[in-house]
């Protein structure tokens, strides 16, 4: 995996072959910092990476300075390695790495953020559930972004939230806001 932009820019980095995530892939991630960029300004974001696995996401934003985020996955290797790469890459004051289920973590946190980014396993079904507690808790801010990274059998345009959806591949984003 490589950082895409920003001061990381070209940095590799690698998860052990054991490894119990799915990164995002490069040209997926690619795509979806275009459209972001294109909706949104990446700058004094509130960010939430969900599922964050590999940290790949958590570590773009980072790379482009675009604000505080906060990394959740409940697997402990997940958060090990987060945390580790995190220092190594001398982000560790712009990534807070917390272990939990992330369902949970919605329904109990009390912050809002700007852009919230979830990449549950493709297999798990609770996609639609996830939306669900992220808009009913208030957890985006008024012009806050949802994107939630899932794969071609899960369907969630019927979300009363859904804006639309990008697709890399195999690799489908929806986008979510609060349609005001």
């Amino acid at each position: 995996m490589r950082i895409n932009r920003g001061k990381l820019k070209s940095r590799r980095f690698s998860v052990p072959k054991s490894f119990p995530s799915r990164p995002t892939t490069d040209f997926a991630k690619e795509g979806l910092f275009n459209v972001l960029e294109n909706r949104i300004s990446l700058h004094d974001l509130r960010i939430l990476d969900l599922c964050a696995g590999t940290g790949n996401i958590s570590f773009e934003f980072a790379s482009r300075e675009a604000g505080k985020i906060i990394a959740v996955d409940q697997n402990y290797n997940c958060v090990k390695f987060i945390s580790s790469l995190s220092k190594e890459l001398d982000v560790s004051d712009d990534i807070d790495v917390i272990k939990s289920d992330v369902v949970q973590f919605v329904k109990q946190t009390s912050l809002t953020f700007d852009l919230i980014f979830a990449d549950p396993p493709y297999a798990e079904k609770f996609h639609r559930e996830l939306a669900d507690v992220i808009f009913e808790r208030n957890l985006l801010s008024d012009f806050g972004w949802l994107i939630i990274e899932h794969g071609r059998d899960t369907n969630l345009t019927e979300h009363p939230n859904y804006v639309d959806q990008k697709r890399y591949g195999n690799v489908y984003f929806s986008f979510f806001n609060l349609k005001k």
